[in-house]
């Protein structure tokens, strides 16, 4: 009898030992979900508008917010109304939150940030970058480096369209400079070329 009794206090107080540890779990420091290997497609009157893919995503949840943190890098790819792949974005990681009470959410790229205009030809690199979704715009307070086959420039801070048609440096360095090219030159998007392949002489 006193043997059983003992058995009895011992799983109690075994149980309530580990009731202790699940209750000082963080959630907010601990994924809700996690995914490898995601890619997400966005369309728009039967075309295609942009898609994004990550190695890793993990999201977490609070009464407050969701954060979903794109851990294994981001790679965006935007499209013009003609279906062409317009625009490209690559980091290092992102981050996605989301205010439940304000409806509010913040974009933020950071690491290696490599922004390119493919119809362009124009390529911006910075450490961060953000998206504001509704007013459809990027931009930045780091500094940022624009170059292109004609010219290169760099400065603090940049503001943008979406589709980084229209980038405007906020405080370009004094000097800048301009490529001059052979007006002879043939350039074509590899992207969305579509023909015959070019002899290689």
């Amino acid at each position: 009898m006193i043997a059983a009794a003992t058995a009895v206090a011992i799983i109690l107080f075994s149980c309530k030992h580990k009731l202790s540890e699940a209750q000082v779990l963080d959630l907010a420091k601990t994924p809700l979900q996690t995914v490898d290997s995601m890619y997400m497609i966005q369309s728009g009157n039967g075309k295609l508008q942009m898609r994004v893919a990550t190695a890793a995503l993990q999201r977490f949840e609070t009464d407050t917010m969701t954060r979903e943190l794109f851990t294994g890098g981001l790679k965006v790819y935007s499209y013009d109304d003609e279906g062409n792949l317009e625009t490209t974005i690559t980091a290092n990681e992102a981050q996605h939150v989301t205010h439940k009470k304000k409806d509010k959410e913040t974009w933020k790229a950071y690491g290696n940030v490599v922004v390119r205009n493919i119809i362009k030809n124009e390529t911006m690199e910075t450490d961060t970058l953000y998206w504001d979704r509704k007013k459809q715009e990027i931009y930045t307070d780091c500094y940022i480096r624009l170059y292109s086959p004609d010219v290169f420039m760099q400065g603090y801070g940049m503001h943008s369209d979406e589709k980084a048609r229209n980038s405007i440096i906020h405080r370009p360095f004094n000097s800048y400079s301009v490529v001059v090219q052979d007006t002879t030159k043939v350039v074509i998007d590899s992207a969305n070329f579509i023909g015959p392949l070019l002899r290689k002489r």
